[in-house]
């Protein structure tokens, strides 16, 4: 019996062991069913930029497509996280209620949960910038920034920010949630929530980065800001000619001429901030007619000068106690300094921000620029469109290029000829069904809103450069859903930067179709869907619609078709109709040069079917009964 007696003693023993190991088993299970929740939504997200990860319950979803954010899986935590103290991109659970609307009031405690070194980063706006605002979250994540916080001026962003796991609060605005257009009444009702917000943080006694939602971070501005320490504002500025080389502040005295630009400005909560912040919101809620750019201008410039010192660049302004610096606009940049001048390049210098001022075409202007620029975020499916895509090598001839002057009449020569080449690329894509891949646009000349000698004086435009597709498209218009019944087709586009991008999905890159268009009747141009050895087919110039069809359908699989050039390709379509409304759908995407001097109106008109006029020359309109865009 000793050995049920060693048994009863060991007994406290082995309860003990199953003890633990019922309790090991419990806790398991909990993390296990956390992992699959968070999982879940982590394993989601790691698939698209704007899939509907995070989306809120079924019973309270709001009708939206919601972005969602690339992450890594977040480790699972049986703690509460308050939605404040949450990382970013970390998702709420499925299983939860959205908090009520109050818990999204600003307030110290609020943005006190964000902030990190007492710098708070910000920006607002509404549902219809959502991509513009998950672009600007990503880049300062990217970054390594988490001190953010977005305004959320409609509840549809609200909601939506909250479940992305985006820090959101509340302005309390209940505006629209589309777009509302530049210089709109609406528009200027959201500058003033700009001052309101930010009269309203400084008193917490926190720096405030204010920021516009169509502009994006690329290298973090918190160190730079930080080397300015007795500064009490520093803003950036529509400064277009340098007036430094390396990466100190502009220098004031050279940049009076160029206003100072209200989408990237940093306030210290000193006492002088706070005065120009009251007197600035108190201005514009006096008088719904002024600008809160020009309000902000106006109030700084009151006083200028004299310099804070002889070294740190700052300035007194506003009352004569406000020390105030103006950021580079070569490494600070504006749609100018950064897609046309190029300016940090040229300087060697690294961009920390790009603004899409100085564009065209409205919102869908500044996220092509982005676009372009490679800067902006899209979902997976943006890289792989339905029907594939099709391209083509631009021949631009040297002359065209960069012989002779560069004056109005090289400039439209020039675009002439890249455009009646896109004009087929349109129709070819059109045919086939596929997206377009716009060619990099070569430019002699800059484009502007009033009379210049080709480029702005004191800039370092090079020219010819490679200009942004809205200095001659109406990217609007191109982008716009037009009636099929009058219109034809639509046609989709892609910025000419999109091949290059890391976004790029490897099934299309690898995908790939050259075609090499030859003269029908010489060796080897026939029209076959068979291929060389090198996977090059040889195609007929001048083929027309019927044999596109055939022969292409072939390669229906093939995401990218590329052409050599776009030389006398395609003769256009036999239907009449189609031709017809081919031609009143294109004619619409471009737009205007301007300007010339001692003219008044002194744009011109590009011309999409210029060749087709005999004697077209580029003049402006003659009386205001010839303004308008070609028949």
């Amino acid at each position: 019996m000793g050995w049920r007696n060693a048994f009863d003693n060991a007994k406290p023993v082995f309860v003990t062991i199953y003890a633990t190991v019922i309790i090991g088993i419990i806790f398991s299970s909990l993390y296990v069913i956390s992992a699959i929740y968070s999982g879940k939504s982590a394993a989601d997200s790691t698939t698209s930029w704007l899939s509907h990860v995070g989306s809120p319950p079924v019973e309270q979803a709001p009708n939206v497509s919601e972005p969602a954010i690339v992450q890594a899986v977040p480790t699972p935590s049986l703690e509460p996280r308050s939605m404040s103290t949450r990382p970013i991109w970390e998702a709420p659970l499925h299983t939860k209620k959205m908090p009520a609307l109050k818990k999204f009031r600003l307030s110290k405690e609020l943005v006190q949960e964000r902030v990190k070194d007492n710098v708070i980063i910000v920006t607002f706006g509404n549902y219809a910038f959502m991509d513009f605002i998950l672009t600007w979250v990503k880049h300062l994540t990217d970054l390594g920034l988490s001190n953010l916080l977005i305004g959320a001026m409609d509840t549809k962003l609200l909601e939506a920010l909250y479940w992305k796991g985006v820090p959101v609060f509340d302005m309390g605005s209940h505006m629209s949630t589309i777009d509302v257009g530049w210089g709109s009444p609406t528009f200027h009702k959201m500058g003033r929530e700009k001052v309101i917000l930010i009269d309203s943080i400084l008193p917490y006694g926190y720096e405030l980065l204010m920021c516009d939602t169509d502009m994006v971070w690329l290298k973090d501005p918190l160190p730079y800001l930080a080397r300015y320490p007795e500064a009490d504002v520093l803003t950036s500025s529509d400064q277009v000619v340098p007036t430094v080389t390396d990466d100190r502040l502009d220098i004031w005295q050279q940049a009076v001429g160029a206003a100072y630009n209200i989408g990237i400005f940093h306030w210290r909560p000193t006492d002088a901030a706070k005065r120009l912040a009251k007197e600035w919101k108190d201005m514009l809620l006096a008088d719904e007619k002024i600008w809160d750019q020009n309000g902000f201008n106006d109030l700084v410039r009151k006083q200028l000068g004299p310099p804070v010192d002889g070294e740190s660049g700052l300035v007194y302004a506003f009352d004569g106690n406000l020390k105030l610096g103006v950021l580079p606009a070569s490494i600070f940049c504006s749609g100018h300094t950064y897609f046309v001048q190029a300016m940090y390049q040229q300087l060697r210098l690294e961009p920390y921000a790009v603004h899409t001022t100085f564009q065209y075409a409205g919102t869908e202007g500044k996220r092509h620029r982005l676009r372009e620029g490679m800067v902006f975020y899209d979902p997976p499916e943006y890289y792989d469109a339905p029907g594939g895509f099709l391209s083509f090598k631009p021949s631009i001839p040297k002359s065209l290029l960069l012989d002779g002057e560069h004056n109005v009449k090289s400039h439209f020569s020039l675009i002439n000829y890249q455009i009646k080449q896109i004009r087929m690329a349109l129709a070819i894509s059109s045919l086939l069904n596929r997206t377009l891949v716009m060619p990099p646009l070569w430019c002699r000349l800059d484009r502007l809103w009033f009379p210049h000698p080709g480029v702005l004086e004191g800039s370092i435009t090079r020219q010819p450069f490679i200009c942004p597709l809205d200095h001659v498209f109406e990217v609007n218009v191109l982008l716009k859903e037009l009636p099929e019944e009058i219109f034809g087709p639509q046609i989709n586009i892609r910025e000419y930067s999109f091949f290059d991008n890391p976004l790029m999905p490897k099934q299309v890159k690898e995908s790939w179709l050259e075609v090499q268009l030859c003269q029908e009747g010489t060796r080897d141009c026939v029209a076959s869907n068979t291929t060389s050895p090198s996977g090059v087919l040889r195609f007929p110039k001048r083929s027309d619609e019927e044999t596109f069809k055939t022969i292409f359908s072939s390669f229906k699989d093939v995401k990218v078709i590329q052409f050599s050039s776009m030389q006398d390709a395609f003769p256009g379509f036999t239907d009449k109709a189609r031709e017809e409304k081919f031609r009143n759908r294109v004619k619409r995407y471009v737009g205007i040069w301007c300007c010339v001097a001692e003219h008044t109106p002194g744009h011109i008109y590009y011309d999409m079917y210029w060749d087709e006029k005999p004697g077209w020359k580029p003049i402006p309109p003659q009386t205001p009964e010839d303004d308008h865009p070609p028949p």
